[in-house]
């Protein structure tokens, strides 16, 4: 049965070269209205997960969290899914660093006017300093990480580092950490202590 999973891997074959009609026939079957571009898929966990805690189902809303695999990608994204293309409504997180790739993307697809939202660093350094390093330091320990944490803090690399940012490189040196951490932290998070980048692009869909 088609779902906003089959319209996501539809447009990401787009996207990579293929043709666009079963993307343009699930966006039209599924009323798909809204696309989120994120960089990867720890980003589109978290989103997920925030959605899930304030009881929303964006896919029934018929929003698509999209993982574009980079920020670079963001302008063949917008292209296909804004108004050269299926004329979605478009939003979503991104890097400072990567903010160019947005803005720049998004005004060749004639998209410049939506909007998205900047993390200061990342998403992980957001959520990381919105619970503080002693409760990202339980969590790490709860999901029988702390000995993969404390080989890791270690490294020469890391001594001198602000804690802060050795567990932001903590979290992406295991394929599938990252992921995995965009939803534990998210779920740990006080309402009232959300990133202020991730709330306001949850609050605006």
């Amino acid at each position: 049965m088609a779902d906003m999973g089959s319209f996501r891997e539809a447009v990401i074959a787009w996207a990579a070269g293929g043709p666009g009609g079963p993307a343009r026939e699930l966006a039209a079957r599924l009323s798909v209205r809204a696309a989120v571009l994120l960089e990867g898929p720890s980003d589109a966990a978290a989103v997920d997960a925030l959605a899930a805690r304030r009881g929303r189902d964006l896919a029934a809303e018929g929003i698509c969290v999209l993982p574009m695999g980079g920020a670079m990608s963001v302008g063949r994204f917008a292209g296909l899914l804004g108004p050269p293309g299926l004329d979605l409504r478009l939003t979503g997180l991104c890097d400072e660093a990567e903010r160019r790739f947005y803005a720049d993307g998004l005004e060749r697809a004639g998209a410049a006017r939506q909007e998205f939202f900047v993390c200061t660093a990342d998403l992980e350094d957001e959520l990381i300093r919105a619970l503080g390093v002693p409760r990202v330091a339980e969590l790490v320990r709860a999901e029988g990480d702390v000995r993969a944490l404390q080989t890791f803090l270690r490294q020469p690399a890391q001594q001198g580092r602000a804690p802060e940012q050795q567990l932001r490189r903590f979290l992406g040196t295991k394929k599938g950490r990252k992921i995995h951490y965009g939803r534990v932290l998210v779920e740990a998070l006080d309402p009232d202590r959300t990133p202020a980048p991730l709330d306001d692009l949850l609050g605006g869909l």
